[in-house]
């Protein structure tokens, strides 16, 4: 191993293999599941530099974490506690390559913070849709691997939707230089499809070209309350027909999720959750005008209260309080992090089945489980849902966690697969779902994926222990 170190050392250089000192940002979670222990951690600075960082480990038989901002949620970028696997951190290739405004595409490396790319295109007058509550830290290589979601789905959707072409070191440190701009490439099997989602388990993704849009000329944004998921979904329904494709946000929130925020958050100003079951969050992205964007929008949220669908409803006069409204859903996760550790769940089922899902599964396990509190939140427009566990009030919630998570997820799960749903909808497997995928995925699916890992990483040496398991 100490033979292995030294020789990354002289690829990429002594101060970008790390050995010493606090590990932590590598070694653990965001959410503090699980903390490992690296043999080290290498930061490459270019993709030539990740090819030799991969043929080295290769070469040697020891296993490679590809991590970017360490920001996930299925503990799938931290490495395992025997201190024998690299970390391999992309963080130092964070370039933007280069903008091609005549075909709206950018491409960018993968450790670049998804914030920046996004204000790198509005600089050059384009829009880049990717948005999630961890945007400020988490990379472009990151949200790739993970095929990630984020609140404007419902109009651009996910990850994989955005990218035209990839640039990936494989498994035995070649390059693939998949870099293309193109929307129509008929030539073979989508490479690029195979890499985006694989958690880094079949390769590593090093840079990406991706689309771009053009900028809205107004964009607006509502807080609405409604009186259950049932009118929630019609109330959803109702804002495509009125806003067509500039429905580009429809986040939903229950008033306990909204109360975490209200309690921990205070100077936010959580506007009327308190009486009213859900809120939902509408954004209306216009090509026209603003005073195009506010006349429907208006339109549609009196005929919304004319149906019932919405009790009470608030438009932001301001980019400011549109961004606070914001700001409140992308909080949600972190009162819930400060009200103590708790069970999630990235699941999705049909838009139509949401509301018998909520609804049944609120009862199971308030029935198994007295005293527990459902966080419910999430993408309402694409199906969704981040069903979360808090601790009944006042319990451990270490202890909690370890009585009742199996219990949970499997009641939760189950109610999944009842519905038609999946049990990771933008999250990933990462290791925390790895055990449970064998029970909810397809056979024939899962054996197709297992003969993919085994074709392109036969040593089973990119991400072990992710997605699937290899033995």
């Amino acid at each position: 191993m100490t033979a292995l170190i030294d020789q990354l050392r002289q690829l990429i250089g002594a101060s970008h293999v790390l050995t010493d000192g606090d590990l932590s940002a590598y070694e653990q979670d965001w959410r503090k599941r699980s903390h490992g222990k690296a043999l080290c951690v290498a930061r490459p600075g270019s993709t030539a530099d990740v090819a030799a960082v991969v043929k080295a480990c290769v070469a040697a038989g020891v296993s490679i974490v590809p991590q970017g901002g360490n920001t996930g949620m299925v503990v799938g970028s931290t490495p395992d506690t025997s201190g024998t696997q690299v970390v391999l951190s992309l963080q130092r290739l964070n370039a933007v390559r280069a903008i091609d405004p005549g075909n709206s595409t950018v491409t960018v490396e993968a450790g670049c913070i998804l914030q920046q790319l996004q204000q790198t295109a509005e600089q050059a007058g384009f829009l880049f849709p990717l948005s999630l509550g961890a945007e400020g830290s988490c990379t472009i290589g990151g949200n790739l691997s993970t095929n990630a979601g984020g609140t404007q789905v419902v109009r651009y959707g996910n990850a994989r939707e955005l990218c035209l072409g990839l640039e990936v070191v494989t498994a035995d440190g070649e390059i693939w230089h998949g870099l293309s701009g193109l929307r129509k490439d008929n030539t073979g099997y989508d490479l690029r499809d195979l890499f985006v989602g694989s958690e880094g388990t079949l390769g590593v993704i090093t840079a990406a070209t991706m689309k771009l849009f053009p900028l809205p000329a107004a964009s607006l944004t509502a807080w609405a309350a409604v009186p259950s998921m049932e009118q929630a979904v019609e109330l959803l329904g109702l804002a495509h027909r009125y806003l067509g494709a500039g429905l580009t946000g429809f986040e939903v929130m229950n008033q306990f999720a909204l109360s975490l925020v209200d309690r921990h958050f205070p100077h936010l100003r959580v506007p009327l959750f308190r009486d009213t079951p859900w809120c939902v969050l509408l954004e209306n992205s216009d090509s026209e005008s603003e005073a195009h964007a506010r006349t429907r929008f208006e339109a549609l949220l009196e005929e919304a209260m004319d149906q019932g669908l919405v009790t009470d409803a608030v438009v932001a006069e301001s980019l400011s309080q549109a961004r606070n409204l914001w700001h409140i859903r992308e909080s949600i996760t972190l009162a819930q992090a400060e009200e103590g550790l708790n069970i999630k769940h990235d699941i999705s089922v049909p838009i139509s089945a949401i509301p018998a899902f909520v609804k049944e599964t609120d009862a199971l396990l308030a029935q198994h489980i007295p005293g527990v509190r459902m966080v419910d939140f999430g993408h309402l427009g694409d199906g969704n849902l981040h069903y979360n566990v808090q601790t009944p009030e006042g319990g451990d919630a270490a202890a909690f966690l370890r009585q009742y998570e199996p219990q949970v997820n499997k009641i939760v799960y189950d109610a999944v697969s009842r519905h038609g749903g999946s049990i990771s909808a933008e999250h990933g497997v990462g290791s925390l779902k790895i055990d449970s995928l064998p029970k909810y995925k397809d056979p024939v699916a899962l054996g197709l994926m297992s003969r993919i890992k085994h074709a392109l990483d036969p040593q089973g040496l990119l991400n072990p222990g992710r997605v699937i398991r290899t033995h």
